[in-house]
């Protein structure tokens, strides 16, 4: 490369730097969090007639807002084509399901929800969670953008419309008589490329004296846990407490609880009311969260340059294991096609070469292959019939249920692999 060519890709990097603004505050965007190289889209399954054709592959670098310290990506696909056809299907997760149903019976019972309340899920999948408020007589209506997904949904009874949300949608439903006392949604709000859109939208939607409840995976467990795995395109934004905390502010929303919970890797699940609504008092939870998020530096840059050398590493790690097993002829194949799956195996440059063939629960992902990375995925009986090694378990945020799935790799001295936060062969 010449130096005067060179010198034209630092004036365009330059450039980039200067458009590149805060999805929420609109501050410019100049301080880098994660960079994982170039990836396709995590949930982009190619299908087997087609492992020849060309795939698109974008930069993947998550950034930080030095002004309110949101975490987040460029969006360089449109929403429309990542979710208007989606491969994950929420009810193919036992443990998911009985998230889901312990959700609804602690909300029925903390809000007084009854036969005359309505509950609203934004991103309402295949009615995973609805189904069960709508067993215990709650009114419920899902919104849901995948029109293969909100199918399985309305085939269940769930009344289900397909559909993006944000202010436009809310208004909508508004005018048609919808004000939800419940309005929530579970890891969703890190898949919205308009943040402000969509929580103006809620604003709107929420009826008064109703309240939110949020969902989605917490930075400070993404930090130390090093998920680096959880950063893909449909993820556009990654929240600490207090960044979330001053989006929902910012529109005239107060967040009064939160909970931390294990999903994803921990979790957090916000609980938010009207500003003007004076009937939930903040708790203690909040004040010790806020707290030790700024006592960990999570509004400091130097939390945020430590993290990429920690990936880097991990990226090593992984590798290591892989080439030592690899040369010792074992064989190693993955359990599992999860987004997070996809990202660490192209940030990687882990193919077949290391990994003869992944399995999945999901008809939809199966006879399909990973998205980049070009590995098979079958049906998880072809685990029994070759009886590999190793088994790189992917979604580790469900290692318990998938050992206990297939608790029988042990017969023929198969061991389980989990690769975040650190290798650990179980």
């Amino acid at each position: 490369m010449s130096v005067a060519t060179i010198a034209r890709k630092a004036d365009v990097d330059t450039m980039q730097d200067a458009n590149r603004s805060c999805r929420f505050c609109s501050a410019a965007l100049t301080r880098s969090f994660a960079d994982l190289g170039m990836s396709p889209l995590a949930n982009s399954y190619v299908p087997a007639e087609k492992a020849s054709s060309m795939e698109p592959f974008f930069p993947l670098q998550a950034y930080v807002c030095t002004s309110c310290w949101l975490v987040q990506l460029e969006a360089y696909e449109n929403s429309e084509n990542i979710f208007g056809d989606y491969a994950y299907f929420s009810s193919f997760s036992s443990s998911w399901l009985e998230h889901a149903k312990r959700y609804t019976q602690t909300m029925r019972e903390r809000f007084k929800l009854d036969r005359e309340s309505l509950a609203v899920e934004i991103a309402s999948n295949d009615g995973y969670l609805l189904q069960y408020f709508l067993e215990e007589g709650v009114q419920v209506l899902g919104v849901e953008p995948a029109a293969n997904v909100a199918k399985t949904a309305i085939e269940k009874g769930i009344p289900t419309e397909v559909r993006f949300f944000g202010e436009k949608t809310a208004a909508t439903l508004v005018e048609a008589g919808i004000r939800p006392d419940l309005l929530l949604g579970n890891n969703v709000l890190a898949h919205v490329p308009d943040l402000n859109d969509f929580v103006a939208g809620m604003k709107l939607l929420l009826k008064p004296g109703g309240v939110i409840t949020m969902e989605f995976p917490h930075l400070q467990q993404l930090v130390e846990h090093c998920q680096f795995d959880t950063i893909y395109h449909e993820h556009f934004s990654y929240f600490s407490f207090c960044s979330v905390e001053r989006v929902f502010a910012h529109h005239g929303l107060s967040l009064f609880d939160v909970d931390e919970i294990p999903t994803h890797g921990g979790s957090l699940r916000i609980y938010a009311c009207h500003t003007e609504d004076d009937r939930h008092r903040v708790t203690e939870q909040v004040l010790c969260l806020r707290r030790r998020e700024q006592g960990l530096g999570y509004e400091d840059t130097r939390l945020y340059d430590q993290f990429a050398e920690t990936v880097r590493e991990t990226k090593r790690a992984l590798l290591e294991f892989l080439i030592d097993v690899k040369r010792d002829g074992k064989s190693v194949v993955a359990y599992g096609a999860p987004a997070k799956g996809n990202t660490l195996l192209n940030y990687c440059g882990v193919g077949p070469d290391f990994i003869d063939y992944t399995v999945d629960l999901s008809p939809h992902k199966q006879d399909h292959l990973l998205p980049g990375t070009r590995i098979p995925i079958h049906a998880p009986d072809v685990i029994r019939s070759t009886r590999p090694d190793y088994i790189l378990i992917l979604p580790w945020n469900l290692k318990d249920e998938i050992m206990q799935q297939m608790s029988d790799v042990t017969s023929w001295g198969g061991r389980f692999v989990v690769p975040i936060p650190r290798v650990q062969v179980l």
